[in-house]
């Protein structure tokens, strides 16, 4: 099939990431960069060994030189307002880099946008993509619906920065990836959140590094999360360790490793071994896939939206100490009365 035409909107570190994964992709093929800054732009395409692709500042600007068929956007987050609602008016898709938006009512403009163009806006949560998830899912399918779900999360690390200054730091910088992966493994939507937040003695951050989540999901299901970004050690995966419960028996994943099975007795189940596209790859493989044959992404901007509502559901609850639904916040914001600060 012809390659799918594509412009990369952001040139940075992460768009230089995004440039390799393109080129490595014979199903697309890049037809200009847009960035603030040129020259970084040209030394990133030289950089990836595509120096001949044309740059300009501004999306309309690529545009008009040749036909694209769809946007990836590789902008810092406070950005991608602007420039999906640019490229999903020129009526094209869009494949954006998480977040969609820093809370919840920055996301739904981008949504409306997206439905009233009639186009994909696809948002690239890269943690779903691993060969060990792909084996996971396989053998959870033999098992039947998860029901429970538990993750640990322990890491340590020395950012500086902004990070080190946030009032809630795990949550809302790292958790989300553990949260939408929990929507993910689960198959289902999350309705409340119990959250608690606390800062130990020996962090070196301003705000919470270590928080306790219990999340209650459609049908009575339940997601455990308990994470610290300050240890103390072992660490975890970056993943985390998940510990999985259905009908037919329960999985443990360490987050780097093949899977590990149970049938209801303790006995071994097989898990498969899978080869597929990782992290940004696998992100823009099932982008391609989606656009081709129309079909819509467990990603896609109107479901994605939910991750990033655990996350301020999560943080409101610790702030006020009582459970919190999806539904309150996704209300709050529809209605513009959520000024809550993360």
């Amino acid at each position: 099939m012809t390659p799918l035409r594509l412009i990369q909107v952001g040139a940075g570190g992460m768009g230089r990431a995004w440039l390799h994964a393109i080129a490595a992709n014979p199903d697309v093929e890049l037809v200009g960069v847009v960035d603030l800054d040129p020259a970084t732009a040209s030394s990133a395409l030289v950089a990836t060994g595509s120096p001949q692709v044309p740059v300009t500042t501004s999306l309309t600007d690529a545009l008009s030189g040749g036909r694209a068929d769809a946007v990836v956007n590789v902008t810092v987050p406070a950005a991608h307002l602007p420039v999906n609602l640019e490229a999903l008016g020129l009526g094209l898709p869009v494949l954006c880099e998480k977040p969609m938006a820093e809370s919840v009512a920055g996301c739904l403009p981008m949504i409306d946008a997206a439905e009233r163009a009639g186009q994909l806006l696809m948002i690239s949560q890269s943690r779903r993509y691993y060969r060990h998830l792909a084996s996971l899912r396989e053998v959870l399918a033999t098992l039947g619906p998860v029901e429970t779900a538990r993750c640990e999360f322990a890491r340590a690390p020395r950012f500086g920065g902004f990070r080190e200054q946030m009032a809630e730091p795990l949550i809302v910088d790292m958790a989300i990836h553990q949260f939408d992966l929990a929507r993910d493994l689960m198959g289902r939507d999350p309705v409340s959140v119990y959250c608690s937040s606390s800062n130990p003695s020996w962090s070196w951050y301003a705000g919470n590094a270590v928080a306790t989540a219990t999340f209650t999901f459609d049908g009575g299901a339940s997601f455990a999360y308990t994470g610290t970004w300050c240890g103390p050690h072992p660490e975890t995966s970056w993943n985390g360790v998940w510990n999985l419960g259905a009908a037919g028996g329960g999985v443990r994943w360490d987050g780097d490793s093949l899977p590990q099975a149970y049938d209801l007795d303790g006995g071994r189940v097989p898990v498969p071994e899978r080869d597929v596209p990782e992290e940004i790859a696998g992100s823009l493989a099932e982008f391609v896939g989606c656009l081709r044959t129309g079909t819509e992404p467990a990603t896609a901007g109107r479901r994605n939206v939910l991750s990033v509502a655990m996350v301020e559901a999560a943080v409101l609850s610790s702030r006020e100490g009582r459970v919190v639904t999806l539904a309150e916040v996704m209300a709050s914001a529809r209605e513009g009365t959520d000024d809550r600060e993360l």
